[in-house]
């Protein structure tokens, strides 16, 4: 009922979006290229696509051959301007995701800049850090103030968006039909098989283009990690049917992990904030209180990647919480024989722009 109350605000929000989109068709507003290849990654819903493991699978596609650099805005940081994210920054400095990333992938260079425009200048300027031969931007779908080499589109397999709204009536953020920007559509939370007549529905149902590619991918877990000094665990404790797990996230879509922890047949309690949630005194005393209750020897506290950043960055914690507290790393991988097909498309556009950009280099440096 509510949603009838929101028509006219997605519609006046749709106008705006549209005039915006057309303005950078007609050159009106203008698109910055530049010579070092740039990767688009990013969706037309409001969060829960999986926008970060997909951003570090390209990253450790990469990173073995090329200087790989990743930029995005910093969601939720308390900073401003561009910072390079380093292994001690905190979440509240760069945000939740580049510090994930940094983490993983100490070697590669990380930063986070509000304007990407800027952001790709920084990362270009010659200084302490060396020069990329490829930026990865992270959820720049709609940022055109950049032209990409490759927009990568990534879509939830479970919640399909022909017939979503705009927002926020919905959960698009600009109409269906600017899909048409993206060279490649990802539909991301897959289950192990889809069906060729899914896959066929599904590709009508975006209105697959003759230059773009579709392909299709899954989450894959991992085994429980300690978020700070908790005893490493293996997978029968938490398979035991005596462990009770409290399972806590701040993230847009926890349904998938859910089922995950659930299916190991330990006794499962959840506790869900709001997507990027800042925690506070008060979210940890909630945390502290709902642990207490839970009455067994063998009970730990499950969170994502992600919020275990948070996490990090709170004195609060009691010493108790510490030993009990483990994430749950994710990864993604492609369905059926799409891996290689995905990857070598990746690595061409990058072999070959990085290649052109350095004869380009050698020939302006020859003319002087």
């Amino acid at each position: 009922m509510v949603k009838i109350f929101l028509y006219p605000l997605s519609w006046l929000y749709g106008l705006v979006v549209f005039m915006r989109n057309r303005a950078y068709d007609l050159k009106i507003f203008k698109s910055r290229e530049f010579d070092v290849p740039v990767i688009s990654i990013g969706n037309i819903t409001v969060g829960g696509t999986g926008k970060t493991p997909h951003v570090e699978y390209l990253v450790n596609l990469l990173k073995d051959n090329y200087e790989v650099a990743t930029l995005s805005r910093g969601y939720k940081r308390k900073t401003k301007g561009f910072r390079l994210v380093e292994a001690v920054s905190s979440a509240r400095e760069v945000g939740d995701e580049p510090l994930q990333i940094k983490n993983k992938f100490p070697e590669v260079t990380v930063s986070v800049c509000e304007n990407r425009v800027k952001g790709v200048e920084k990362l270009l300027e010659p200084g302490d850090v060396k020069s990329p031969d490829v930026v990865l931007l992270d959820d720049a779908f709609q940022h055109r103030r950049i032209s990409p080499g490759i927009n990568i589109l990534l879509i939830d397999y479970n919640r399909q968006i022909k017939n979503d709204s705009l927002l926020p009536a919905g959960r698009l953020r600009e109409g269906v039909y600017q899909m048409r920007r993206a060279n490649i559509i990802l539909f991301t939370k897959c289950p192990e098989e889809v069906t060729p007549i899914m896959r066929r529905i599904l590709q009508n149902d975006v209105n697959l283009l003759p230059y773009q590619s579709l392909y299709f991918t899954r989450l894959v877990y991992g085994h429980f990690q300690p978020v700070f000094d908790a005893p490493k665990i293996n997978e029968e404790t938490y398979k035991d049917v005596s462990c009770h797990i409290l399972v806590v996230t701040g993230i847009a879509a926890p349904k998938q992990m859910h089922s995950f922890i659930k299916k190991l047949g330990s006794h499962m309690e959840t506790l869900s904030f709001p997507d990027h949630h800042s925690y506070n005194t008060g979210d940890i005393n909630e945390i502290q209180k709902r642990f207490n209750k839970i009455n067994s020897n063998k009970k730990i506290i499950v969170t994502t990647e992600k919020d275990a950043m948070r996490f990090k960055d709170m004195a609060e914690i009691s010493d108790e919480l510490k030993k009990a507290m483990y994430y749950l790393p994710v990864k993604i991988d492609f369905l059926k024989e799409e891996k290689k097909s995905f990857n070598n498309k990746i690595l061409n556009y990058v072999g070959e722009n990085k290649s052109n950009r350095e004869l380009h280099k050698r020939k302006n440096s020859g003319k002087s």
